[in-house]
C-alpha cells in the first residue's frame, strides 16, 4: 500500500489554510452556497468592508453568511484566493492573513481557522481595478520632458484646480469638517482623482486641535495614530500635544494638495431626489458659494455638538462657566474655585492642569467611570499591534488595521475581558486607592474595558495619565451626584451639597454626529438617518436588530448620498479607505448593491 496523505491533525498550518481556501475557491466558483458554508463553523463570522457587500457588514453564523452569499455571490464573482505569508497556530487556532479578487477589484483579509472550519474571516476591497491610486509604478511623472510652448507649472497647475473647483465645477464630494477624519478621506480621494472639497470652520488646518484645552495631548500612542500615506516620523513622541497634531494635519493637507478651504462655514444644505445631487450653501470668508456636489460627507467629528445640560439657576450664576471644548487653560483660574461636571478624559486632563496651577478642584462625578492607567493600557491592549516590539516582529500599521478588524465586535467583548482581568489585579493597589477616595469604578457593563465601552458609548473612560493619584491623595476633591441647580456662587447637588466655585466646566461630553445634520440640513432627515455611533440597528426603529457594525459610520446611510467618517487617529485612518472606495466606485459608475440586514436606501 502507499504512503497515506496527511491527516488534519498533521498538516501544517500553512497546509491547513491552503486545503481551505482551495475548498472555498472552488465552491465559490461553481455558486455552490451549501459547499461553501460546510467550511464554516456554527460559531463563525464574516466580516466584509465593501468587497462582497459594498457596505461594512458583518454576517454572524452560517445562516447569514448563506443570505450574504446567495445575494451578493454573482455580482462579486469572487477567486484568486491566496494565503499571504506564513500561517500561524495560537490555541488552537490557525490564523493567517490572505489575498483575493472580485469582479471589481483587488481585496486583502484575514482567516482564522478552529479546527477545519472558519471560526472568523475578514474580506476588504483593497483597491478597484481599472481605478488604482497611481502609485509605484503607475505615478505621475511630475513633468513633460521636452520643449512645450505655453507649458503650465505645477503650481501653475494646482492654483488653477483650485480656482475652478467650486466655482466653474463642481466637486463630486463635499467633506463637512476639516479634522482628522475629513483630512484622511480627502487624502484617500486625492490619490483616487474624485474631485472633492473639504470644509474647516476654523481659519488654519489643525486649529480643530490646536483650540482645546491647553494641556492635551493624545492618550493614543503614536503607532496607532498615523495617518493614510505619511507616517509621523521616527522620533515623533509617543504621546504629541495638542498643538503639534495641529501643525501636522496643517502641514498635511499641503502636502497632499488637498482641496482644502479654512473660514468655511455651511450655512444649509438640501438634497435634490430627482437630480441625486445636494446643494449645500457656504460661507467663504464672508463669500456665499454654493457648491452642487453629488455626495456629501459629514466629518464634522465625535467631539462635535457639545452636550452642555441645561441646569436650573446657570442665569444667575455669576461666575464663568465652560463646556470642556471651550476651556482656553487653567492660567486665569490660579487660587480660583473650579467645578468640573463629569470624570471622563477631559475631565481629568483639565482637573489636573488646574491642579497644576493652583486652583482649587472639584471634580463632580455623576456616574461610574472606568480607568484604565497609560502604560498598562498600553502593554497589555495595544502592545501586540501598535509599540516598537510589534513594529520588529514584522506588524506593519497596515497589518495591525486589519489584524485588530478581523475580530467581530461580537466576540471583541470576550476577548477583551481577559485583558482587563489582568489589568485589574496588576494595578489593583491603584484602584484601591479610587475606591477609597469615592471615585466609582467600572470595567465595562460587562467587564470588557476601555474600547468596548468606546465603540459602545464614545465616553465614559479615562486613560490615567497623573490625574487619578491627585484624587487618590485628595488633592482634587471629588463628591458623587446630579447636580440639581447653581445659585450665584456655587453648584448645588441633589442631596443638598453645594460647591462654592467661581469656574463651572460642564465636561459632559457630545450630542451624536447626527446632530449636525439637524442643524445644516433638517431634523426630518436626522431623524430618516438616525443614531450615528454605537453598536445598533442603522434602521430609524430604535432599537432594531444589530446589524454588527458601528450605526451608520463609513458606509450608505439611509438618505441616499450621505455619509458619516470620524472617530479616532486610528479610526480616520483605516475606514478611510473603504468610504473612499465606495465614493470612487460611484464616481465612475460601477454598480454598486448595497447587502445589509436592514433594508439600506441605496441608488447605484
Amino acid at each position: 500500500m502507499g504512503t497515506d496523505t496527511a491527516s488534519p491533525t498533521t498538516q501544517t498550518a500553512n497546509e491547513r489554510l491552503d486545503e481551505w481556501l482551495e475548498r472555498l475557491e472552488a465552491a465559490l466558483a461553481a455558486r455552490d452556497v451549501d459547499a461553501a458554508l460546510e467550511l464554516f463553523g456554527p460559531d463563525s463570522y464574516w466580516r466584509d468592508f465593501v468587497s462582497f457587500t459594498w457596505n461594512l457588514h458583518t454576517a454572524e453564523g452560517p445562516e447569514r453568511i448563506r443570505a450574504m452569499l446567495e445575494a451578493t455571490l454573482e455580482h462579486t464573482a469572487p477567486g484568486a484566493w491566496q494565503r499571504e505569508g506564513e500561517a500561524d497556530e495560537t490555541d488552537g487556532i490557525t490564523g493567517s492573513f490572505i489575498t483575493f479578487e472580485t469582479a471589481a477589484g483587488r481585496g486583502r483579509g484575514h482567516l482564522r481557522l478552529a479546527g477545519d472550519t472558519a471560526w472568523t474571516l475578514l474580506t476588504t476591497l483593497q483597491a478597484l481595478e481599472g481605478f488604482e491610486e497611481r502609485t509605484g509604478t503607475q505615478r505621475d511623472r511630475g513633468v513633460h520632458h521636452g520643449v512645450v510652448r505655453g507649458r503650465e507649472t505645477w503650481k501653475q497647475r494646482l492654483e488653477r484646480e483650485r480656482a475652478e473647483l467650486g466655482y466653474q465645477r463642481d466637486p463630486y464630494v463635499v467633506i463637512i469638517g476639516g479634522g482628522q477624519g475629513g483630512i484622511a478621506l480627502a487624502a484617500r480621494l486625492r490619490r483616487l482623482d474624485v474631485p472633492t472639497i473639504v470644509l474647516e470652520k476654523n481659519p488654519n488646518a489643525g486649529d480643530s486641535w490646536r483650540n482645546r484645552y491647553e494641556s492635551l495631548h493624545l492618550h493614543d500612542p503614536v503607532w496607532y495614530d498615523h495617518l493614510p500615506y505619511l507616517p509621523f516620523p521616527e522620533d515623533w513622541p509617543v504621546f504629541a500635544s495638542k498643538d503639534k497634531i495641529g501643525d501636522w494635519l496643517e502641514a498635511y493637507t499641503k502636502l497632499m494638495e488637498l482641496n482644502y478651504w479654512t473660514s468655511s462655514t455651511v450655512t444649509s444644505a438640501s438634497y435634490d431626489d430627482d437630480e441625486q445631487r445636494w446643494t449645500v450653501e457656504v460661507d467663504r470668508g464672508g463669500e456665499p458659494v454654493t457648491l452642487r456636489p453629488t455626495q456629501l460627507v459629514f466629518a464634522t467629528g465625535m467631539s462635535a455638538v457639545p452636550n452642555l445640560p441645561n441646569v436650573p439657576g446657570q442665569d444667575v450664576f455669576q461666575g464663568e462657566q465652560q463646556h470642556s471644548s471651550q476651556h482656553p487653560g487653567p492660567h486665569a483660574y490660579t487660587g480660583k474655585r473650579v467645578v468640573v461636571i463629569g470624570s471622563n478624559n477631559s475631565a481629568h486632563d483639565i482637573c489636573a492642569a488646574l491642579w497644576e496651577h493652583e486652583a482649587d478642584v472639584t471634580m463632580v462625578q455623576r456616574s461610574s467611570t472606568h480607568i484604565a492607567r497609560s502604560d498598562s493600557l498600553m502593554e497589555l491592549a495595544l502592545g501586540g499591534l501598535y509599540s516598537e516590539e510589534a513594529l520588529a516582529a514584522g506588524v506593519t500599521t497596515d497589518k495591525a488595521d486589519l489584524l485588530f478588524a478581523s475580530l467581530p465586535y461580537r466576540i471583541l467583548p470576550e476577548l477583551q475581558k481577559p485583558v482587563y482581568e489582568e489589568m485589574a489585579e496588576r494595578d489593583a493597589e491603584f484602584y484601591d486607592g479610587l475606591e477609597a477616595a469615592g471615585f466609582r469604578l467600572d470595567f465595562g457593563e460587562d467587564g470588557s474595558g476601555l474600547f468596548v465601552k468606546y465603540l459602545r458609548r464614545g465616553s465614559g473612560y479615562y486613560i490615567d495619565v497623573g490625574a487619578s493619584q491627585l484624587i487618590i491623595d485628595g488633592e482634587v476633591k471629588l463628591v458623587n451626584g446630579q447636580i440639581d441647580h447653581l445659585t450665584e456662587d456655587a453648584v448645588v447637588l441633589a442631596d443638598g451639597t453645594a460647591l462654592p466655585a467661581d469656574l463651572v466646566v460642564y465636561a459632559t461630553g457630545y450630542s451624536s454626529m447626527n446632530g449636525w445634520v439637524a442643524k445644516m440640513v433638517s431634523q426630518e432627515m436626522a431623524d430618516k438617518v438616525g443614531k450615528v455611533w454605537g453598536m445598533g440597528s442603522d434602521t430609524t426603529k430604535d432599537p432594531g436588530p444589530w446589524e454588527g457594525e458601528l450605526r451608520n459610520m463609513w458606509k450608505p446611510t439611509q438618505q441616499a448620498n450621505l455619509w458619516f467618517h470620524g472617530g479616532n487617529l486610528h479610526q480616520s485612518r483605516h475606514y478611510s479607505q473603504f468610504l473612499a472606495l465606495q465614493l470612487k466606485a460611484r464616481l465612475e459608475g460601477l454598480d454598486t448593491p448595497v447587502h445589509a440586514l436592514a433594508e439600506v436606501h441605496h441608488r447605484s
